[in-house]
């Protein structure tokens, strides 16, 4: 007999599980999990987290680490997010996990999410590393398509942080946690998704550490008037980043990271008004600022030794595109924080109060970015240099800049740290060598091993690549367009499709572990695409000309990245 219209051979009718098997008796990143077992976990906390009152941003917590109690679940805890019915046992070895009852492996999960929508909005914001090559991107682009593109790329940052909510309130669960990116790979196009994911994401984390170490190494040798071997200067910074990437949750993270946003937010200032009061650092501009990168004629000064005066271009300022696109990808640093947000919201007790803190924080972020990028490029023009702060002549203000940015950089590098390093212990050691969760003792005594390697590693590359500007073109292009603007959407497909395939009969019975589908894959895929109404199928078709345009963008970056 047919069923709700679809034949029922063993073709067409699968039976995809058949055997209920509890969540912690499955493996970490179990293929045999179906994407209607996720979903049924996934609705189940939503509506419980939907009970929950906000968390608050409570600093006074934070310092004292006074203790409260979680009414609405009943369970004694304190800030740090530990759980009195929390095991101290291994969940990363299987014959451990059959040992515990459904409750406590719940509370394990819960014990991870402690953070609000506050602290979320100031770790968002942290991310603010590339302000201050806004103004030399600016100078390689032009007015005009200057700020049309970092406002198009500043929305559709905001656009990607939204899918990845989406699919992220769809698929995870105290059951099944989605604690990283290559989570949301996994469980919408497989396992060697997620492994593509995890590694870009690794790296490209690592990378970005290893920018970080570099940009703030040239600040420590400026700020010695270069008398310092240049191999010391990063050395000091990775040497303080040890330390602060000990704090392990982002919860505590909040406060230092609220600290980040306002010193990053005094440089700005400081750099402004001296921009206004004082002439560009001209010796420095064949170092790194647009001109050298568009036009090295408008900064290169006379027989006397004058230097050209200062120039803007409504469009852009020459037929040198690869230059335009290398400052452009400069300016995708500024929203490359959409890789973390998995990791955000894994350690949010209200997942759903995301929304609101990225799009202030995107918001935030896009106003500061544009207008100190346009009033950069309004007083320097062609000098505007990579490293805005670096580009002011006096001495005394560029040194003060670079010390408080060097501080606020440090904050931002720790959070890059924290998340690098939790990617690496849950994806590799966790998975592959049964490693202990970082919840319990011996995976905090783990995690306190593991920062100072990590931070190393960022030192070779550091020490061994000192070309900032080439360096952040390279990584722009190969890890932070694609995991920023082309992740994203082929997540969103994925889950769509999936989600809209299932039909009256079909999804997961918690009774006896069965899910049941109708149809072969390929039409499973076709009727998905294709069904939800007009405005998802719409959202179907728009998001798979997202995923290939900023798929071309990255070629396109590549490209430029390696022949300026």
């Amino acid at each position: 007999m047919a069923k709700n219209g679809y034949a029922s051979s063993l073709d067409e009718q699968q039976i995809a599980q058949s055997t209920y098997i509890k969540p912690q008796a499955r493996l970490l990143h179990d293929p045999a999990v179906t994407f209607e077992e996720y979903q049924h976990y996934a609705k189940r906390t939503r509506e419980e987290q939907d009970r929950l009152a906000s968390p608050k941003l409570q600093w006074r917590q934070i310092i004292n680490r006074s203790t409260h109690k979680e009414d609405a679940l009943r369970i004694d805890a304190v800030p740090d997010g530990k759980f009195n019915n929390v095991p101290e046992i291994n969940f990363a070895n299987e014959e451990n996990r059959l040992q515990i009852s459904d409750d406590e492996w719940s509370n394990a999960s819960r014990a991870m999410r402690t953070a609000s929508s506050g602290a979320v909005f100031y770790l968002i914001t942290t991310d603010i590393l590339g302000p201050y090559g806004v103004g030399f991107a600016m100078g390689t682009l032009g007015w005009g398509p200057g700020i049309a593109l970092y406002t198009v790329f500043g929305f559709m940052a905001g656009y990607s942080g939204y899918l990845i909510w989406h699919v992220y309130l769809g698929l995870d669960s105290y059951e099944f946690p989605c604690r990283n990116y290559g989570d949301l790979a996994f469980r919408t196009w497989g396992k060697p998704a997620r492994y593509v994911t995890n590694i870009m994401q690794a790296l490209g984390l690592l990378l970005i550490l290893g920018q970080v170490t570099i940009q703030y190494g040239q600040n420590i040798s400026q700020a010695s008037r270069f008398n310092l071997c240049y191999i010391v200067c990063p050395l000091l910074f990775v040497i303080a980043g040890f330390f602060m990437t000990q704090i392990r949750t982002l919860k505590n993270y909040g406060l230092v990271a609220n600290f980040s946003v306002w010193l990053t937010v005094l440089t700005i200032f400081i750099t402004m008004g001296v921009m206004a009061h004082s002439p560009p650092n001209y010796p420095i501009s064949i170092l790194g600022s647009a001109g050298a990168t568009v036009d090295s004629t408008t900064i290169t000064p006379d027989a006397q030794g004058n230097y050209p005066p200062i120039i803007h271009y409504g469009g852009l300022p020459a037929p040198n595109l690869v230059g335009s696109i290398n400052g452009l990808l400069s300016g995708v640093l500024a929203y490359a924080g959409a890789q973390l947000f998995v990791e955000f919201l894994a350690e949010m007790k209200r997942p759903r109060d995301f929304l609101k803190a990225m799009w202030g924080a995107q918001l935030f972020i896009y106003a500061v970015y544009l207008i100190y990028g346009c009033y950069v490029y309004h007083f320097q023009g062609q000098y505007s240099y990579q490293i805005s702060y670096q580009g002011i002549s006096v001495y005394g203000w560029q040194t003060a800049c670079n010390m408080i940015s060097l501080i606020a950089a440090l904050i931002a590098a720790g959070l890059y740290g924290n998340i690098g390093i939790k990617v690496f212990y849950n994806n590799i050691l966790m998975d592959i060598f049964k490693a202990p969760p970082l919840i319990n003792r011996r995976g905090k005594i783990f995690y306190a091993a593991i920062v100072p390697v990590w931070w190393i590693i960022a030192f070779v590359i550091a020490a061994a690549i000192p070309d900032y500007f080439g360096f952040v073109s390279i990584i722009s292009a190969s890890f932070l367009l694609p995991l920023t603007y082309t992740l994203p959407p082929l997540f969103a497909i994925g889950y769509d499709v999936k989600k809209n395939a299932q039909r009256e009969g079909e999804g997961y019975d918690p009774v006896t572990g069965e899910v049941t589908r109708h149809g072969t894959t390929v039409q499973r895929w076709m009727r998905g695409f294709m069904s939800g109404g007009p405005v998802q199928v719409a959202q179907n078709v728009w998001h798979t000309i997202y995923f290939f345009a900023s798929l071309a963008m990255c070629g396109l970056g590549m490209y430029a990245a390696i022949e300026g």
